[in-house]
């Protein structure tokens, strides 16, 4: 049990939640825009299989990647990072490819009950279209690092990464809740799917040497550590500042704008980078940044649902 524990990678875990706070509690916010009767749009059932299936990717995905890298030889003697579990033998890939069938299946089943607790008889055609993507959600995480043509040896791995724990993680989630899209949530969906791309480009630069080696090529790979480093800032800085138009535009209040504390650790870990000449003093940052991450999401998501000035004044003045 210790070792499956470990092949799922829960430091991961909290990173790829991040967009389901977020759009879920947006969704509380903001009822329905019918004037006359507004409605309450969110349902901790569909919160639920949203973050069981969410959670189910993410590990499904790191299973993969054991699995993937462990059986190309990928991770070896090389690598910077914490052995795999088949690098260092302690699950044979026979096993992991076997967990991997079990954990699609399980978070396929939850993607199901998702999709009808959303629209249940109606919409058929959004439930198709969620069941699709579903679909394409499972094979995408599988297809990372396994078989001949992974794509995230063809450095396309931030793609996914972007479209799934990103857009399609905030954005789809309030669609199921709301049954329409709000154009400004695009503004922290992308800065959630930038900063989860970080995570990953971090883990990239860690491992450039033993990635170029063994024929992986990432992003970091083709463009060099130093570009991958403007990239990196290019997408952490970014994302801050989506996020922070989001509150311009959500009109927050002034309290509201309590997110900025999770600002702080984001940019101690850029001058980290900044001054990094050693690629293996990068895997801390990996859990700092997923940490950050979020952190930020769940202040911001709580920034939408309350006014903080008015949580103090209950605390500690009895309402008065």
């Amino acid at each position: 049990m210790k070792h499956w524990i470990e092949a799922a990678r829960l430091r991961t875990l909290p990173l790829s939640v991040s967009g389901i706070m977020v759009g879920s509690l947006y969704a509380l916010a903001n009822p329905t825009n019918d004037i006359l009767t507004p409605t309450q749009v969110f349902s901790w059932k569909i919160f639920g299989f949203a973050m069981l299936t969410t959670l189910g990717l993410q590990i499904l995905s790191n299973f993969a990647n054991d699995y993937g890298d462990g059986v190309k030889g990928t991770d070896n003697e090389d690598r910077i990072g914490p052995a795999r579990a088949i690098q260092s033998g302690v699950i044979t890939p026979k096993a992991m490819k076997k967990a991997m069938y079990i954990t699609a299946t399980l978070t396929f089943i939850s993607a199901v009950l998702l999709i009808y607790l959303s629209f249940r008889d109606n919409h058929l055609g959004y439930s198709l279209f969620f069941l699709a993507l579903g679909i394409l959600a499972i094979a995408s995480a599988i297809r990372y690092t396994v078989g001949n043509s992974a794509y995230g040896y063809k450095g396309f791995g931030d793609v996914f990464v972007f479209v799934f724990f990103g857009l399609v993680s905030t954005l789809g989630v309030n669609f199921l809740y709301s049954k329409q899209f709000d154009w400004q949530l695009v503004l922290p969906a992308a800065a959630i799917g930038m900063l989860s791309v970080g995570v990953l480009n971090l883990n990239n630069m860690r491992d450039e040497a033993s990635d170029k080696k063994a024929g992986k090529n990432t992003i970091v790979v083709k463009i060099g550590g130093e570009k991958a480093k403007i990239y990196h800032y290019f997408l952490i800085v970014t994302a801050m500042v989506l996020i922070l138009v989001f509150a311009v535009l959500q009109h927050f209040h002034f309290d509201q704008y309590l997110f900025l504390l999770a600002y702080i650790p984001l940019v101690k870990h850029l001058v980290t980078v900044y001054k990094n000449k050693e690629p293996r003093a990068l895997d801390p940052e990996l859990k700092k940044v997923a940490i950050s991450t979020f952190l930020l999401s769940l202040l911001l998501s709580l920034c939408l649902i309350y006014f903080f000035s008015d949580i103090i004044v209950n605390l500690f003045l009895g309402g008065r």
